[in-house]
C-alpha cells in the first residue's frame, strides 16, 4: 500500500544483518566490532486500487459539477509518487550474542498531481530532509550448529519533520502537506523483530517484524502500526557471489486521528485521497530478487529489485508499482 516516507525509510534488523560483513555460515571472523552500512532504496507508486480492484485516473478524478462527487473521487489526484531514502547505519558487535545499531535516513519525496483546479492542472511537490533516527539492540536468543535466532528491539525518535509545507490547490501560497509528503512520524515508535538464519548448505532466512506507534503527534494523528513477514533463500553460485530470492507479506493499519489542516470546508472535506487518513494501509505480498557480492574480506555489496504480486488496499489509494535497493557495507 502507499506508505509515508517515514514508513518506507524503516530499516529492519533483518536488512542490517544481511549487510553485516559476518557470514552467518561461518560466524564472526572480523577483528573489528564496527560495521558501517550505506543503503539507497527507492519506490514508485503509480495507478490506483480500491481493495483489489484497479481504478483508472478518470474514475478517481472528479470532473467538476457535471459529475457526482463521492467519497471516492477527488478534485486533486496524485499520479506518480516516488520516495528515495539514503540510509546511514552503524553497527557495533558487543559480543557474539549482542549488537547495537544506529540508523539515520535522508529522505527525498516527489509527487506528481493532476487536478481540475485552474492553474494546477498538472503540478509536482517535493520534500526532502532527515527522517526518524532509530536505535536498536539485538540479542542472539539461540544458536545451534544449524541456525541462529535473533530478537531485536529499539526506539524510533521523531527527528523527521511533520510540518512540511508546499504550494497546493487548497489555498494561495504554501500550506501543510499531506501525510505522504511528511518526513517523520512525529511519535516515538517501537520497532520489534524476531529473525531466523539457517547455517550450512541450506541458506534460509526469515523474520517477523513490527513497528508499534505510541501516542499521537503534535498534529493530532499517528501513523498505523506496520507488520511484516519476510523470507529469503540464498544460492551459493560462487564463494563470493550469492543470488537470492525472497517473498514479503506486509500489513499496515490506516492512520489514527487526522491533521485537520488538510481538510476543506465542504460536504466532502478531503481534496485528495492522500489527505484522508482512512485511505492508508492494507495488505500486500511481494517478491524480490537480488545479488549479494562479497568484494573482499571487509566489503560487501547487495542489490535487489522487488515487485508486488498482490495488493488489497484500503482504497482508493495509490498502489506500489516496484521498489529497489542498493547496499554497501564495510567492517573497520
Amino acid at each position: 500500500s502507499q506508505s509515508t516516507p517515514s514508513e518506507f525509510a524503516e530499516m529492519s534488523f533483518f536488512e542490517l544483518f544481511e549487510q553485516s560483513i559476518d557470514d552467518p555460515q561461518q560466524g564472526s571472523q572480523n577483528e573489528s566490532p564496527w560495521t558501517f552500512a550505506l543503503q539507497y532504496k527507492t519506490v514508485e507508486f503509480e495507478g490506483y486500487l480500491d481493495g483489489t480492484d484497479k481504478l483508472s485516473y478518470d474514475e478517481v478524478l472528479w470532473e467538476g459539477p457535471s459529475e457526482t462527487r463521492t467519497d471516492k473521487n477527488f478534485p486533486v489526484v496524485p499520479s506518480v509518487i516516488t520516495q528515495d531514502v539514503t540510509m546511514f547505519a552503524l553497527s557495533y558487535e558487543i559480543n557474539e550474542d549482542w549488537r547495537v545499531h544506529l540508523s539515520v535516513p535522508h529522505i527525498e519525496q516527489n509527487t506528481d498531481h493532476i487536478s481540475i483546479v485552474p492553474g494546477y492542472k498538472e503540478f509536482s511537490i517535493r520534500t526532502s530532509g532527515i527522517g526518524d533516527v532509530v536505535v536498536t539492540a539485538a540479542q542472539r536468543l539461540l544458536s545451534t550448529p544449524n541456525s541462529n535466532w535473533w530478537l531485536s528491539m529499539g526506539i524510533s525518535l521523531p527527528t523527521g519533520s511533520i510540518d512540511e509545507e508546499g504550494d497546493t490547490p487548497r489555498a494561495p501560497g504554501n500550506q501543510q502537506l499531506p501525510y505522504t509528503m511528511q518526513l517523520g512520524s512525529g511519535t516515538y515508535d517501537i520497532p520489534l523483530e524476531v529473525s531466523y538464519h539457517s547455517l550450512g548448505s541450506r541458506d534460509w532466512s526469515t523474520s517477523f517484524s513490527a513497528n508499534i506507534r505510541t501516542g499521537k503527534n503534535d498534529r493530532g494523528y499517528r501513523l498505523g502500526n506496520n507488520y511484516s513477514l519476510s523470507g529469503r533463500y540464498r544460492f551459493h553460485m560462487l564463494p563470493t557471489l550469492h543470488p537470492f530470492v525472497g517473498i514479503d507479506i506486509q500489513y499496515s493499519d490506516s492512520i489514527h486521528g487526522a491533521d485537520k489542516s488538510l481538510l476543506v470546508d465542504s460536504p466532502f472535506p478531503y481534496p485528495a485521497s492522500i489527505t484522508n487518513p482512512d485511505l492508508y494501509g492494507g495488505t500486500s505480498i511481494g517478491a524480490r530478487i537480488g545479488l549479494n557480492w562479497t568484494i573482499a574480506d571487509n566489503y560487501r555489496l547487495v542489490g535487489e529489485f522487488g515487485k508486488p504480486l498482490y495488493q488489497n488496499l484500503n482504497g482508493p489509494q495509490p498502489k506500489q508499482d516496484w521498489h529497489s535497493s542498493f547496499q554497501f557495507s564495510r567492517n573497520f
